[in-house]
């Protein structure tokens, strides 16, 4: 089975950095897109960034710029480098795993997810 674990949230000020990680195991990484969702307190998930298998990459709009998503095949890892944050980037930040091997925002094409990492951007 696979599991999917984050860690490196926390609390930062506007205009700080945070880095994520998630460590998959119990399947074959490369062979996956991966992908950062997050949720804010009130809100619908919402999606972040991906990287496919070849190392391609796609972000949201409301990160483009300041984020940036990549993979370590050998470690079995995703990060996500968070720049510039804003205090609407606070939210638990989960990872996920494509069904695929290129990922999209689409949720229902992701069908392994981590507990969730707090972030938490004050103003």
């Amino acid at each position: 089975q696979v599991q999917l674990v984050e860690s490196g949230g926390g609390l930062v000020q506007a205009g700080g950095s945070l880095r994520l990680s998630c460590v998959m195991s119990g399947g074959t990484f490369s062979f996956y897109a991966m992908a950062w969702f997050r949720q804010a307190p009130g809100k619908e998930r919402e999606f972040v960034a991906t990287i496919s298998r070849s190392g391609s990459t796609y972000f949201a709009d409301t990160v483009k710029g300041r984020f940036t998503i990549s993979r370590d095949n050998a470690k079995n890892t995703v990060a996500l480098q968070m720049n510039s944050l804003k205090p609407e980037d606070t939210a638990v930040y989960y990872c996920a795993k494509s069904k695929y091997n290129s990922g999209d925002y689409y949720g229902n094409n992701y069908d392994y997810w981590g507990q969730g990492t707090q972030v938490t951007v004050s103003s």
